[in-house]
Order: structure tokens, then C-alpha cells, then sequence
């Protein structure tokens, strides 16, 4: 193999592909990344075993071929060469190395065979749909903060995908909940979507897909099956295996009988969590609301007895009530709130809470209280 490729397009490449490859592994090849020029472009692919990431450009190939090399490193060399300059890569299968050439710089990398490579994009994918790049990054923004890091419940380590009705409209919705709070958000369910399995994706994939998407306004073609799915836009193909558990039901947890309504500005209700929170060290931070005709006292206080309070004039008629809050969980979700408004419908200070921005009723969480 034997080409040349602009240095900001190899980076921005391999910035991409190196983030699924994991520092430590037993398995040397995974610690490599795979080239292949089988004509006027360039494929790098990445895998864990769990998910596969391959991103492909336009490079000049003098000859085409293909070859393995570490990740990370070539990363670290690449980000520190000049911008603007040009890339050499060449490899040949006798010596088993690959040799990157850049103005007066030479690296001579030690590779790996490509046969020892996994593959993992393969498989039949029978459920094929295309949802809209703004779309798909509005889903993992509302939900991904939920996303339970607790390995020992496994299920809920991902954003839960499924079919859905909602008035009698069918709805393709995303689930995430960490048993402290719920996040679930409703986009129209694309064309062929109809009758797909309830799928939970992982939080990596998650992650990375997010990063992927972050600038391009292409529809992202989505296949799946009940095991694997794979995302497609742009030259960039990223396929994930599924998280093999059941979703709890989660509509147990939505509350339907709450009657005492809260409406407040968003961004004041934010900035004054915020501030009353600063007050205490605690890891939960917990931060107390005391409702009253028309008022919001907001509280905190930490364990030296120090003590925060803000009001806020909010819009609420029910009887007084008081209830707590984790300061971090409640900003998270008024971080996911554009809306200049933001209704909270309350029962009492042992029962969750529903959260909502006033206007949407796409998006919603849920948010237990805890003792004050």
C-alpha cells in the first residue's frame, strides 16, 4: 500500500477512530487500526469487539493494499505534525511495518496481519429506516444523561429504542433511566421502522455516535436487528452490537396523578439551583423547594451549617408543599430545557416528579425526591 492524504483529513479521521479503541487490551490487534486502499479512497476501521467504527475519504493511492497499525500512536504522531502538510503512508507485506513520511519526518510503525483483523459489520440487518441528523442528536441529548453507569444492572447502561403510540400516532421513542431519574423523548417513527424490535444501545456507542454527528445535516441510515445495529452518513459506518437484556417497564414510573402544577422560567429556575447548590460539598447536594401562592424558595444548606435561600415569583396555585431534590440531577435536566418555560407536576415530597417544558410533550422526565 502506498499513498498520500492531507494531514487534517487523516486527523480528523483518526480522532474519530482511535476514541473506540480501548488503551488496554489483551488482544494486540485490537490496539490497531486498519487501512485499506482498494481504490482512490481510504478506509480506517477500529473495533472493541462490541463496536466497529470505518470512515472513509478520497486519498491519492499510488498503490492499493492494506495494512494494520497502532492506534493511538499513529494519532499522537499525526496531531503533531504541521497543519497543512502532506502525509506519506507505505507499507509492503514482506517487511510488516508501515512507514509514515511528512516533510523531513519519518516513522517507521510496526504492523500486524490485516487477516487477524475482526470483522464485525457483518450480518443481516432486516429493519432499515433514515431519521434526520437533527433528529437523532435532539434523542441523545435529551436521554443520554440518564443513562445508568451501575455495570451491576447492565440493562439499564444504554438509551432503550423502540416503537411507541402516542395519541394514537406511532412514535419512535428513547428511554434512558439510572432508577434516579428518567429521560424520554418521541420523533415521528421514520418509514420502515414499523415493527422493529425494542433495541438498547449501548452508553459507548452513545458516545461515540454523538461525536460522529455533531456537524454533518445528512439523514443517518439506520439497519438493525435484534442483536447489532449499524448507522451510516457522510463515509463514516458505525456498527454496535445491542445490550442482550430486558428494559424494565419504565411506564410504571411515570406518574399520571400528580395535580399540583409549577410553571417557572427555565433559565432563572436553572442559574438559582445552581447557586443555592454551590453551598454544599455533598455529593448529593440536595436542594430543597418550598412552594407557596405564586413563590419559589429555593434552599440548601452543608454539613458546617452554612445556608443558601433564593426566591423566585413562579406561577403555581396549589396548597404549599416542600420537596428535595439532587441539585446535579435537577440542573440536568433543566440543561436539556430550551424552552423559556419548564412545568413540574408534583404530588408530594416522597413521590416522582414529572418535568417537562411547557409546549412540548415530545420530551419528558421524571425525577424522585428525596428526604429534606
Amino acid at each position: 500500500m502506498k499513498l498520500t492524504i492531507e494531514r487534517g483529513m487523516l486527523l480528523k479521521m483518526l480522532t474519530h477512530i482511535q476514541s473506540v479503541v480501548e488503551r488496554r487490551n489483551t488482544i494486540p490487534i485490537l490496539s490497531n487500526v486498519k487501512f485499506d486502499a482498494p481504490d482512490e479512497n481510504l478506509s480506517l476501521n477500529a473495533t472493541d469487539m462490541d463496536l466497529d467504527i470505518v470512515e472513509t475519504v478520497p486519498a491519492d493511492v499510488e498503490v492499493h493494499g492494506t495494512t494494520t497499525a497502532p492506534a493511538h500512536t499513529l494519532f499522537d504522531i499525526v496531531r503533531r505534525l504541521p497543519e497543512g502538510s502532506q502525509v506519506k503512508l507505505e507499507s509492503t507485506g514482506d517487511s510488516g511495518s508501515l512507514v509514515l513520511t511528512s516533510g523531513r519526518s519519518r516513522f517507521t510503525l510496526t504492523c500486524l496481519p490485516t487477516e487477524d483483523f475482526p470483522i464485525l459489520s457483518s450480518g443481516e440487518l432486516p429493519y432499515n429506516f433514515n431519521i434526520s441528523a437533527g433528529n437523532l442528536r435532539d434523542v441523545i441529548d435529551c436521554t443520554r444523561f440518564a443513562i445508568s453507569t451501575e455495570e451491576t444492572r447492565y440493562y439499564l447502561n444504554g438509551i432503550y429504542l423502540h416503537e411507541a403510540v402516542k395519541v394514537k400516532e406511532p412514535v419512535l421513542r428513547a428511554v434512558a433511566t439510572d432508577g434516579h431519574r428518567l429521560a424520554s423523548v418521541e420523533v415521528p417513527r421514520p418509514e420502515g421502522a414499523e415493527g422493529m424490535p425494542g433495541i438498547i444501545i449501548p452508553r459507548k456507542t452513545v458516545t461515540e455516535l454523538r461525536k460522529l454527528i455533531e456537524e454533518t445535516s445528512e439523514d443517518i441510515a439506520i439497519a438493525m436487528s435484534d442483536t447489532k445495529i449499524r448507522f451510516s452518513f457522510e463515509g463514516t459506518v458505525l456498527t454496535s452490537k445491542l445490550i442482550d437484556g430486558t428494559f424494565p417497564d419504565y411506564d410504571r414510573v411515570i406518574p399520571t396523578a400528580n395535580d399540583k402544577v409549577l410553571e417557572v422560567d427555565t433559565k432563572s429556575f436553572a442559574d438559582a439551583i445552581g447557586r443555592v447548590s454551590a453551598i454544599s460539598t455533598e455529593k448529593s447536594r440536595t436542594v430543597k423547594l418550598a412552594l407557596a401562592n405564586d413563590n419559589l424558595t429555593l434552599s440548601a444548606s452543608s454539613s458546617e451549617n452554612d445556608l443558601a435561600v433564593e426566591e423566585l415569583s413562579v406561577n403555581y396555585k396549589a396548597e404549599e408543599m416542600e420537596i428535595g431534590f439532587n441539585s446535579r440531577y435537577l440542573q440536568d435536566i433543566t440543561q436539556q430545557i430550551s424552552g423559556p418555560s419548564a412545568r413540574l407536576t408534583l404530588a408530594d415530597a416522597a413521590s416522582p416528579t414529572l418535568v417537562q417544558e411547557v409546549g412540548d410533550e415530545s420530551v419528558l422526565y421524571v425525577l424522585m425526591p428525596m428526604r429534606v
